[in-house]
């Protein structure tokens, strides 16, 4: 058992615990005091109540644990998602709630109670039903969704249970004096830790909600420690568990678990310090006496009250399952990845759409992947965390099919083979895993396309010299942009070509005399003489020096240090743009030209070269990926189009507002597509 996972499940259980508990027992004390005037009042209704409290919540549970197991794996992600944001919406307002009326609460419930005494039995059971009730189906959803973020294991539900029962044994205790627990000091103790935990149960909902494509960014990750660290490891996962914070999440949520503690924190506090003043400068008001319905239906019909809150919740439950649609055994198999075992479970199968139940048991961060018999992967989960659930769709035909496990830190792990019969109806093609030599061929045509463009930049270099030693600063700026579109079309993203590609195109940021520093040279220092001043003079000797470092790096441009590693090619796919995004669009590497969207526009062109030259494996991953790369690489160039006017590229600063937009949202959108070509054309560890 995991503690770390026990741990945080057993305050949510304690705290929901407590509060619930202590409106039953407030509701007793209530009718005891009533018993000291003379008037004899059973407690069976409050427990009849209470009962039937329990059993909504237990409905409650059954039906949203069923109707999620029985969902595909993208339904699961967005009802489980919604489900989450909504129990923390709840329980915020029960903390604040909790804040603001605990003082209060005594009173308010002694007032309904001593109107339900003077109804009936029937009264007094339905105000316990719903004096608990709201408890009950907020601590439900909150728990629910605190375990679906834990991992799914045992550990949560025996932390929330623990925490149940302790909750029990206080508030028995409390009823009977027998501790003293300063309620106030607890709650708000408790509060500030049930806010941390809500903000990790926050951040797992959004993260569900991005897998089901109903949010974007579901690629644009913060951070990934499973890269640095073990995320197995006791330290990361008492965090872990604690926070229900996990080894990787999106930017959306990181700002949504930061921006969820700045504002509530706060906010909680200062709730606090307003009802401590409303509390010293206000008396407490006395419950209004009202006649709803249902006090008069409870009043005629007493016991029959009592017996509907019962049966009706369970009722309900069951016809709510029943017309759901059924899960299969045949269709939903279990499989487990322990250290020493890969899906030992799993003797059999079968033709057909099916779903692989897969849990990490192994203490590892895992990868898991359904292959045929060739090799080529059917099915996949890329990374699943120590002691988490998760499920795998596939649709298997005739042939021989096994599991392979790789764990962080352990040689690969295979599973028996199992032979399927049969075939299936709208089967997917297997694809092997990519090879290095697979990416070779691809990069080798890269490498004999910067060739070429490096050969069109040192001529055009050779041509902006000229206009310098002429000192036609005019003529040179527009050859400047020239040389600098033709850099772009090389692709060097993300310093890709290391110490050559910053000497060629590199800024001045950190260097100690800024614009100004002798190491500060190529087409960027150009591009600040030529719009800031500076003669031919100054400005020859740079052109000669970039003209040396171009065919420098021509010279090296196969070694294995600057581009030669096929793997890069797939993320230069993405990065490019990324680059242009960050740089260009951004305003960070203008220096006086202005010229973001003609390099923007030039990134899009090499872009497109890339992912020609990766046409053959994306479209054996991925069908239907690079038509719908073309049409948003086309939207972007048409609206980076949209920038121009009488034949030249118009400045950001001067770009009406509509235009820019429309440039930044093409390339947000571009980006996000983007950015799945390095996943689907990485190379497997075990390669």
């Amino acid at each position: 058992m995991s503690w770390s996972d026990a741990v945080p499940n057993l305050l949510i259980g304690l705290r929901e615990g407590l509060e619930a508990g202590l409106v039953v027992s407030i509701l007793l004390a209530a009718l005891a005091k009533t018993a000291d005037t003379g008037r004899r009042v059973s407690s069976l209704p409050v427990w009849l109540g209470v009962l039937a409290a329990v059993m909504v919540a237990g409905s409650f549970a059954a039906v949203i644990t069923y109707s999620t197991s029985v969902l595909s794996s993208w339904a699961q992600e967005a009802v489980g998602g919604i489900l989450s944001v909504l129990a923390v919406g709840l329980v915020t307002g029960m903390v604040f709630w909790m804040r603001r009326t605990a003082a209060g609460l005594a009173a308010q419930l002694r007032g309904e109670v001593d109107r339900a005494v003077t109804i009936g039995a029937g009264a007094l059971a339905l105000t316990a039903f719903l004096a608990v009730g709201r408890e009950g189906l907020e601590t439900t959803l909150f728990i629910w969704a605190a375990v679906k973020a834990s991992g799914q294991t045992a550990s949560p539900l025996f932390g929330a249970a623990a925490g149940l029962l302790a909750a029990i044994v206080l508030c028995t205790l409390l009823y009977h004096r027998a501790v003293r627990l300063d309620l106030g000091v607890f709650f708000r103790r408790t509060a500030l830790a049930l806010i941390v935990i809500a903000a990790g149960v926050l951040a797992y909902g959004l993260g569900d909600i991005q897998e089901a494509s109903f949010l974007p960014g579901q690629r644009w990750v913060a951070f990934d420690v499973a890269n640095h660290i073990d995320p197995s490891s006791w330290w990361a996962s008492i965090i872990s568990g604690i926070t229900e914070l996990s080894p990787q999440m999106t930017v959306l949520q990181v700002v949504a678990w930061v921006g969820y503690l700045m504002v509530v924190i706060p906010m909680f506090v200062l709730a606090g310090r307003r009802s401590s003043e409303a509390a010293s400068s206000s008396p407490p008001r006395a419950a209004k006496s009202r006649s709803e319905w249902w006090v008069r239906l409870a009043a005629k019909r007493p016991w029959s009250t009592a017996a509907a809150l019962i049966v009706v919740p369970v009722t309900a439950a069951a016809v709510t399952i029943a017309v759901l649609p059924t899960a299969s055994a045949a269709t939903t198999t279990s499989v487990t990845v322990t250290r020493t075992a890969c899906a030992d479970s799993w003797t059999s199968g079968h033709s057909g759409r099916q779903t692989f139940a897969v849990n990490n048991k192994s203490g590892k961060v895992a990868e898991v992947n359904l292959d045929n018999a060739s090799g080529g992967v059917v099915a996949e989960i890329e990374t699943l965390g120590p002691g988490t659930n998760a499920d795998m769709a596939a649709t298997l035909g005739a042939g021989s099919y096994h599991f392979a496990c790789l764990l962080s830190g352990a040689p690969p792990a295979t599973s028996a083979s199992v032979q399927v019969s049969g075939a299936a109806q709208g089967q997917p093609a297997a694809v092997a895993p990519l090879t290095l030599a697979e990416l070779t061929g691809p990069n080798d045509q890269y490498q004999a396309y910067a060739a070429r463009d490096l050969a069109a930049l040192a001529a055009r270099v050779k041509v902006l010299t000229g206009d310098l030693q002429r000192d036609d600063l005019a003529v040179a700026r527009n050859d400047w942009l020239g040389a600098q579109m033709d850099w772009e079309l090389v692709g060097a993203s993300y310093d890709s070509f290391g110490d050559m590609g910053l000497a060629i195109d590199g800024l001045p940021d950190g260097l100690p005399e800024g614009v100004a520093d002798p190491a500060f040279t190529g087409l960027h220092r150009l591009e600040y003489g030529l719009w800031n001043g500076q003669g031919a003079a100054v400005l020859v000797p740079l052109a000669t020096t970039l003209s040396a470092n171009i065919a420098k790096l021509q010279q090296n441009l196969n070694s294995a240090d600057i581009a030669g590693d096929p793997t890069n090619l797939p993320i230069r796919a993405h990065e490019i743009l990324e680059d242009a995004l960050r740089d260009h669009l951004s305003g960070i590497d203008d220096l006086g030209a202005d010229a973001a969207y003609p390099e923007t526009y030039a990134d899009t062109q090499v872009t497109q070269v890339v992912l020609a030259e990766l046409a053959p494996l994306i479209t054996a991953r991925s069908p239907h990926l690079l038509a719908a790369l073309d049409l948003q690489l086309a939207a972007l160039q048409a609206a980076l189009g949209d920038t121009k006017s009488g034949g030249g590229w118009k400045s950001p600063g001067i770009t009406p507002l509509m235009a820019g937009q429309q440039v930044d949202a093409s390339i947000g959108s571009l980006l996000e597509s983007l950015s799945s070509v390095p996943d689907l054309l990485e190379i497997p560890p075990a390669s």
